[in-house]
């Protein structure tokens, strides 16, 4: 049986395939793609359990809703889940549907009884990546992402055997929302979770292509050493979307894993679920349904089979204490966001004896405290700094604003329109300087990487 179903402001637009007696398994899609990256796994996870796919907001035809964290992403899931009556679930994630995944795991852990984590990270990348991914997506739309798209999810072999593949996935990123991916970016950007892996309690399997330059080998051991109770699966030839790539090894240890680790629920009334269902005999492919572009993965010209795959067992550790934030660690965070890494790292590097007690006390103060404030969001916040440095004359300090500004939100028509009513009330001549700093900066941060 299929359902499809729209989102609204507090839910996320799903589709269940299965029988309705079965155990629900949830499989969540990552940034930039939808539910159709699973379409060569589901027929076989059918007979088992009844899936539950979902679209992030503004990919797949959904409503753009934008979610600006992986917790507001998380709770709508299970906003969508509660409107179901699906209390018990497994969940099986790619990338940023990982990180859902994680959350989950940290934040609900009696909802949640398996885990599968692919393509995943307890931190993808760096913040500036996926603040400068978001400031090319304001200034120049979609169209660059997606063309780079397939160099980022496919090995190169299988991109050129695979052009149907490879299209379709350049026109679902495409046809995203703006919006909804500039703010999947933000959440990426502000997601880490290294410090608490050691508090995910269900059997998880973290499962990673060989070849993933995205989030890779390492970043999987990484989860595996962290998480108390998990196991890694390296699929050869394959690279970021794995599911698409081998879709046969994907959906090989996706049913052994889902087959074998489904925890029992604690005593708290709910009705314990199967290890495994008993086998329901489904059609081969779910049955079909009108969708929205873009339409299903295209079936590969000759689809590989991927080798043995590598499992190796976890290396337990045990979870680290999180002290709480001072004033102090709230202000590097947010000064690491609103600045980036790079810039601060060299900073605070160059503070010595003499000026160490000054960068603190900015740190802990005019980031810590002020830009903490709740009266003023950021881009505000920006606008105002802009209009200081400009009246001050302070050039070099404005084109580190000027970065921070585009990452903040303000698009390049919104910074001349500052810098413009700048001229009026600080004067011409700074304003002219300042033109310059801020041209240069938007054109080196809003060109796209050849």
């Amino acid at each position: 049986m299929s359902r499809v179903s729209e989102s609204t402001s507090s839910t996320l637009q799903y589709r269940f395939d299965g029988p309705e007696e079965a155990p629900v398994l949830i499989l969540g899609p990552s940034l930039g793609t939808t539910w159709h990256m699973f379409d060569r796994q589901v027929p076989e996870l059918v007979k088992q359990w009844r899936v539950l796919r979902f679209d992030l907001p503004g990919h797949g035809g959904a409503p753009a809703h934008p979610a600006g964290s992986v917790a507001e992403l998380a709770t709508r899931l299970l906003a969508t889940l509660d409107s179901l009556g699906v209390q018990r679930f497994g969940y099986a994630g790619c990338a940023l549907g990982g990180a859902v995944g994680i959350e989950l795991a940290l934040r609900h852990p009696e909802r949640l009884a398996s885990l599968a984590l692919v393509a995943a990270s307890p931190r993808f990348g760096t913040p500036d990546e996926f603040r400068q991914r978001g400031v090319i997506v304001r200034t120049n739309g979609l169209d660059p992402i997606a063309r780079s798209a397939p160099d980022r999810w496919f090995t190169g072999g299988f991109a050129a055997a695979q052009p149907a593949i490879t299209e379709w996935a350049v026109q679902m990123v495409r046809t995203t929302d703006p919006g909804c991916y500039i703010a999947a970016c933000e959440a990426l950007a502000a997601f880490d979770v290294r410090a608490e892996l050691g508090r995910i309690g269900v059997p998880t399997l973290v499962l990673v292509g060989s070849e993933d330059q995205v989030t890779g080998p390492a970043e999987a051991r990484t989860l595996v050493a962290g998480i108390p109770d998990a196991r890694l699966a390296v699929v050869p030839g394959a690279s970021h979307l794995v599911p698409v790539e081998q879709p046969a090894a994907v959906t090989d240890l996706l049913v052994r894993h889902f087959s074998t680790a489904w925890q029992q629920p604690f005593d708290t009334g709910q009705t314990a679920l199967p290890a495994a269902a008993a086998p329901v005999t489904v059609p081969a492919a779910p049955t079909p349904v009108a969708m929205p572009t873009p339409a299903p993965v295209p079936a590969p010209a000759a689809a590989p089979r991927t080798g043995p795959v590598a499992e190796i067992a976890p290396a337990a550790v045990p979870p680290q204490p999180v002290a709480p934030p001072d004033r102090y660690e709230t202000g590097l965070k947010i000064r690491r966001e609103v600045l980036g890494d790079a810039h601060v790292e060299g900073v605070l590097a160059r503070a010595d004896e003499f000026s160490g007690d000054f960068e603190e006390l900015v740190t802990r103060y005019a980031w810590g405290e002020v830009w903490d404030r709740p009266g003023l969001d950021r881009k505000s916040r920006s606008c105002v700094t802009l209009t200081a440095l400009v009246a001050g004359g302070h050039l070099e300090d404005l084109a580190v604003h000027t970065r921070a500004a585009l990452r903040n939100g303000l698009t390049p028509q919104e910074i001349k329109e500052v810098l413009l009513q700048a001229a009026v009330y600080c004067g011409v001549p700074a304003a002219s300087s300042a033109f310059r700093v801020a041209q240069q900066v938007i054109r080196e941060e809003t060109t796209p990487a050849e």
